[in-house]
């Protein structure tokens, strides 16, 4: 009862804050060789219909550019978060997971620096202590709105977000990790951990109703696609769950739209260590089935030798591009361009170089 009472506190606040939105002004790009190609909101409307699908900060980070490009973006996330403020809400509340959410609406929001810290605070002490306000914000707007779908498009709309943010499903989800020991893992946040405490390899992921139903918006934005893109983001607990939604999968093969698979920068420790591009390719293919990857774009940079002896302390280290020509093989392009950021002291997606390869790859589809 005191966690609701402190919670019930901080989504009055989160609540009362939001009125304050709409008077805030767009952030405008300032890297004018990634600047979007359109001047207005005019132009944005008649960029690619881009359906982004994924989770977790590799979905967001590429939102952060294609929203420069073209306003018709639906970003499908991934609901099998069950760690942190996302976890707590949705075992004390039954809502679903807010967290990947809440960070897809702030990455498509024309807000102040300021607005995005503030609905990206997390409160250190207290009841309310490791809960996220904008977790609070959308989780008393599912009530006042009569639904999660509803909350998110009213929280859209207050921020001014360009394209819309769509859960994969409704239902209430968990991920489960076979490992080819033969363990068995429940939940998504306690795979990385477990899996590296049994030194054995993901064999297999699955859901825990492998008959789960997709959010039918989610299959029409699909069908209507131009460009499809999966990534970047943990293979197993941001891109993979939601391909195995069947409906999903089926909806990918018969897409006539161009599905771009990015791959990470970095193998994760928990889930990709030692892969390789191809590695990663395989893994999407054996849990969704074949036709569900054009284009695989790969990065290529020269990365600071002190960042990298960081991560491999880690347990992190590049993703291995040694084996690209295989991709020839099984009817898959792939495309290298210089993606990184190495700002912040990590290695990351750049968000705008992203979205300019992206982008760029699809014109040229289209004028072959």
């Amino acid at each position: 009862m005191e966690f609701i009472t402190g919670m019930a506190a901080g989504v009055a606040l989160g609540v009362g804050i939001s009125h304050m939105f709409k008077r805030l002004k767009p952030v405008q790009s300032k890297n004018k060789r990634f600047e979007q190609p359109f001047h207005s909101k005019n132009g944005l409307s008649k960029g690619p219909k881009v359906v982004a699908i994924g989770g977790g900060t590799g979905l967001s980070t590429l939102l952060r550019g294609l929203k420069l490009y073209t306003s018709n973006i639906t970003a499908v996330v991934t609901v099998a978060d069950d760690g942190g403020s996302s976890g707590m809400l949705r075992q004390d509340l039954g809502i679903l997971p807010p967290g990947d959410i809440r960070n897809c609406i702030l990455a498509l929001a024309d807000v102040e620096p300021i607005m995005e810290r503030l609905l990206q605070y997390r409160f250190k002490e207290g009841s309310l202590k490791g809960q996220n306000l904008g977790n609070l914000l959308i989780a008393a707007m599912v009530d006042i709105a009569d639904g999660f779908v509803n909350a998110i498009k009213e929280v859209s709309s207050v921020l001014a977000v360009t394209g819309r943010v769509l859960p994969v499903s409704l239902e209430n989800v968990h991920l489960v990790a076979r490992l080819e020991d033969g363990t068995v893992i429940h939940g998504e946040s306690r795979i990385p951990e477990e899996q590296m405490k049994k030194n054995s390899p993901i064999k297999e992921v699955s859901m825990d109703n492998p008959n789960c139903r997709a959010l039918p918006e989610v299959i029409e934005a699909i069908e209507e696609a131009d460009v499809v893109v999966l990534g970047p983001g943990s293979l197993y607990t941001s891109i993979i769950p939601n391909l195995i939604v069947k409906e999903v999968a089926e909806a990918l093969r018969r897409s006539p739209a161009l599905k771009i698979y990015v791959c990470n920068v970095m193998t994760q420790p928990g889930e990709t260590t030692g892969y390789s591009v191809m590695d990663h390719v395989k893994a999407i293919i054996k849990h969704s089935g074949a036709n569900i990857i054009d284009v695989v774009l790969v990065n290529r940079s020269n990365f600071p030798d002190e960042l990298l002896k960081k991560y491999r302390l880690e347990g992190a280290a590049p993703v291995d591009c040694s084996d690209l020509h295989k991709l020839r093989d099984m009817g898959i392009k792939y495309v290298q361009a210089d993606l990184s950021d190495f700002s912040n002291g990590l290695i990351r997606h750049h968000p705008q170089k992203l979205a300019y390869e992206i982008i760029k790859i699809a014109e040229e589809a289209v004028k072959k």
